[in-house]
């Protein structure tokens, strides 16, 4: 949990403070970036799908 809020700040808040005029637009954007993480992002290590996918085929499989 700590990896993925420490992605988070990087690659959506340092650096990108003054592009959100709003804590509502900053919110709305966190709320796309997890979705993307979970619904979209892919990792090796997931076997070249995304986390939710993964799971559920994992899960499927056991």
């Amino acid at each position: 949990m700590v990896a993925f809020f420490g992605r988070l700040k990087n690659e959506m808040y340092y650096g990108y403070e003054k592009d959100y005029s709003s804590f509502s637009e900053f919110s709305k954007a966190i709320d796309e970036y997890i979705d993307y993480y979970n619904n979209k992002r892919i990792q090796v290590k997931t076997k070249w799908m995304p986390a939710v996918q993964y799971r559920t085929a994992s899960m499927c499989s056991a």
